[in-house]
């Protein structure tokens, strides 16, 4: 019992209804950002993305483990290299999400894809979980990683994805001061909308992802601290054609989110390569940064 006599309201079926509606309102989708038409009359846009998580993960969790972190490396070390040469091939140009520790342990690898044409977003400071930070810490690290990506990367970043996709209640106000342009964090639509904060219109673009199209879920065998079921690089490249043909029917969207530590493998790239050539056969695609996509449908909004 508290000091009025009334028990505390701690469950969540004992909130009022203006907490429970001042929750859902922050960082809630507002109007739709999907344009009529898409650039040169391309049918969808396709934008690629690489988490380049490295070396953070076990760093973040204090881990201290030489296996762990060599996993890191290897996505530097050795698929780096391939998703460049296949992009290269295809000329087709990427979004690279950078930990800021990453980006620091291999900064030749951030200068290299910014001359080459392709995005750097800021994707926190050491992959930490923002929920589980105070305000000022989560404002302090993510104005750092940005600083430390525009000093590589020879130009500021634009957008962010948050670490695991962890948005915490003070993202959205971190992102309005920083003044950037776009999130991919959020899943509230398949297509860009505009992100509102308690009601009101925040210009904010947000390029959704989903758990469906990140190679994380389907590719790892281990994921936090359980194991998941094995799903093998047909059945994978199977859901995301399915979910590329589904934006290619609607004109929309379509959001792929890979880490190279895990599609850079030998069995994996040829899912990617396959899936772009699938893109490009049916035509109609215009592949694009997050910040072309964000500035194509902010502009026409």
């Amino acid at each position: 019992m508290d000091q009025s006599g009334s028990a505390p309201q701690s469950e969540p079926w004992q909130w009022p209804e203006e907490k429970w509606r001042r929750i859902v309102g922050v960082a809630r989708a507002g109007r739709s950002l999907k344009p009529t038409a898409w650039p040169n009359g391309a049918r969808c846009a396709v934008a690629l993305s690489f988490d380049a998580d490295h070396d953070t993960i076990p760093l973040r969790d204090a881990e201290e483990s030489p296996m762990r972190i060599s996993q890191g490396q290897y996505g530097s070390r050795r698929a780096i290299p391939r998703i460049r040469k296949l992009l290269e091939r295809e000329q087709i140009p990427a979004t690279f999400f950078y930990p800021a520790v990453s980006a620091l342990l291999y900064p030749d690898e951030v200068r290299a894809l910014a001359a080459e044409g392709h995005e750097i977003g800021i994707h926190s400071w050491i992959h930490e979980r923002n929920t589980t930070l105070p305000a000022a810490a989560e404002r302090d690290l993510s104005r750092r990683a940005a600083e430390v990506l525009a000093k590589l990367a020879g130009r500021a970043p634009v957008g962010m994805r948050t670490a695991s996709w962890d948005f915490s209640p003070n993202t959205l106000a971190i992102i309005r001061e920083m003044g950037l342009l776009y999130d991919s964090s959020l899943m509230a639509d398949d297509d860009p909308y505009e992100l509102t904060d308690g009601g009101e219109p925040t210009g904010i673009v947000e390029l959704p992802p989903e758990w469906i199209r990140d190679d994380a879920v389907y590719f790892n065998m281990v994921r936090f601290s359980g194991l998941r079921p094995y799903t093998p690089p047909s059945g994978v490249e199977e859901i995301f054609r399915a979910e590329f043909d589904g934006a290619w029917e609607e004109r929309g969207l379509y959001i792929l989110t890979m880490h190279p530590h895990i599609s850079g493998h030998r069995s994996r790239m040829p899912v990617l390569a396959r899936l772009i050539a699938h893109m490009k056969a049916k035509g109609g695609s215009w592949f694009a940064t997050h910040e072309q996509v964000a500035r194509w449908c902010k502009e026409r909004a």
